[in-house]
């Protein structure tokens, strides 16, 4: 039995809209409007689903973008502030290197100078950087199949065996959670659905919906909710 991590589901207020902007950063093919298709070994889509509820903290993850040389790092930064994007502050120190921009609707990613060797062999998304525990680590490892490729002081990161991002959990204190996460998980199955929900459930997810297209959303150990479905 096994899932895929399929698709990274983002809420927006103007769905097709974000997608454009995501799509002229990453220079992925929009199909449909709003959702992204990769051109690399990301592995997962980017999906923009329409929702009204305001965005009032920080997100539980965000995007760490990759640069193969200094000049990209500075194009890249040009390229989210010509399209909507802008500066913020969350506490970032100079020295740090990093250049930290939200989106048009606010969601935070953090554009990395070249030459750091966590994030080589990954992709243009180097690494979905999350919010939780080392518990949660451990459930994406054996929920994904992934191997675990960090796993000191209590952060944890995870790769696909074919490669591109990694998905990071930074470890105590983790930040108490929203209502509902603005971006999540969709997870796919070729095996039978319900026996993948119990699977995960043995993990220590939580099953807390069924959607009337045959998805299932549970919650992982941390409570960040993500969705099951079989494949189509």
């Amino acid at each position: 039995m096994s899932v895929t991590f399929s698709a990274l589901s983002f809420d927006a207020k103007d769905p097709a809209a974000l997608a454009r902007f995501w799509a002229a950063i990453l220079g992925w093919e929009v199909v449909d409007g709003t959702e992204l298709v990769p051109h690399d070994n990301t592995g997962f889509r980017l999906r923009f689903l329409q929702s009204d509820v305001p965005k009032d903290r920080a997100n539980q993850m965000h995007f760490d973008l990759t640069s193969q040389v200094p000049e990209d790092q500075q194009a890249t930064v040009a390229r989210a502030l010509e399209n909507g994007g802008r500066h913020i502050d969350v506490g970032q120190k100079p020295e740090e290197g990093h250049v930290v921009l939200a989106d048009p609707e606010g969601n935070e990613f953090c554009v990395i100078p070249a030459g750091n060797n966590f994030l080589k062999d990954t992709a243009f998304i180097g690494a979905l950087s999350s919010d939780g525990s080392q518990a949660v680590g451990y459930f994406w490892s054996k929920a994904l199949e992934w191997p675990l490729v960090w796993d000191q002081d209590e952060e944890t990161a995870i790769q696909s065996p074919q490669g591109g991002p990694k998905i990071t959990w930074g470890g105590p204190p983790v930040e108490p959670k929203a209502p509902r996460n603005r971006l999540r998980y969709e997870l796919t199955t070729a095996d039978d659905v319900e026996a993948e929900v119990e699977r995960l459930i043995a993990l220590g997810a939580k099953r807390l919906d069924a959607g009337p297209d045959g998805s299932v959303e549970l919650a992982d150990p941390d409570g960040n909710e993500f969705t099951l479905r079989a494949t189509r």
